[in-house]
């Protein structure tokens, strides 16, 4: 049992396809908070460095995140989760598709910043309030893959989750 001042620390998982770039920024931000943190992605060439461009990213927003190795999503790993934090609409599909178990517990970034309630309820409670498992998803909830993209596209992109996992991060302890 993770504890925090005698609480269990949420579990979350950040998704994307390579875990290599949005999954590992995400999975970077979020563990300022008092969050486990686990990062994976859909289509995964397991255990590569993260590549120079996500590491200059991330230190252009103050972060390191020096022992990261790319992980393919297990089923172990959504068992552990309490919430399956998606970078892309096709992420969410993809949980749907093989994982439907875990579909009520898994959204995009952008849809929780938008619809998460926060207030004195579980996380589990306010989750299922969303029903997600039925939700639409829609293409504005996309965080654009700067894989194949110059640092600049990189940088961009670890500045938009900034900003969405600064939003989010205090409804989700």
């Amino acid at each position: 049992m993770d504890a925090d001042g005698g609480r269990t620390l949420i579990r979350v998982l950040t998704l994307c396809t390579g875990n290599a770039a949005r999954s590992v920024m995400a999975g970077a931000l979020l563990s300022a908070g008092p969050l486990r943190i686990v990062t994976a992605g859909t289509h995964v060439v397991e255990g590569q460095p993260m590549s120079r461009r996500t590491r200059d990213a991330l230190a252009s927003i103050g972060l390191e995140v020096p022992l990261h190795r790319s992980h393919q999503l297990t089923p172990s790993d959504l068992d552990d989760a309490d919430l399956v934090l998606a970078m892309a609409g096709e992420h969410v599909s993809y949980i749907r598709r093989l994982h439907s178990g875990a579909a009520p517990k898994t959204a995009t970034i952008k849809r929780l910043v938008r619809d998460l309630p926060s207030g004195p309820r579980s996380l589990p409670g306010r989750l299922a309030s969303l029903d997600l498992a039925a939700v639409t998803v829609e293409p504005w909830e996309d965080v654009v893959d700067p894989a194949g993209g110059d640092d600049d596209e990189y940088v961009r992109c670890a500045r938009e989750l900034a900003g969405l996992c600064a939003r989010l991060l205090p409804r989700l302890s």
